[in-house]
């Protein structure tokens, strides 16, 4: 429902972190005004993306293509390499 939102004009880098960070507060607010679910819906939703934000990723990336897909794998997993470094900075 989201991933047209995600996808326009390109996959940006910087939207990958932030949702690698958990930075999940735009989908959310998106979820919410969009008027299709529950407040108790969107607030699992959000626990969940909180708690594990490569499911918001992997949701967003459902209708991409296969290139699309690999290139945010590859960028999710590096990602998953700084995030420890990051933390001790």
């Amino acid at each position: 429902m989201f991933s047209y939102e995600f996808f326009a004009g390109g996959v940006v880098y910087d939207t990958l972190e932030r949702i690698h960070r958990g930075e999940v507060d735009d989908w959310v607010d998106a979820l919410e005004s969009s008027g299709l679910f529950d407040v108790s819906t969107v607030l699992e939703m959000e626990h969940q993306w909180r708690q594990h934000p490569k499911s918001l990723l992997d949701l967003l990336l459902l209708d991409a293509d296969e290139m699309t897909q690999r290139r945010c794998a590859i960028s999710w997993a590096a990602l998953d390499r700084l995030a420890p470094i990051a933390q001790l900075g």
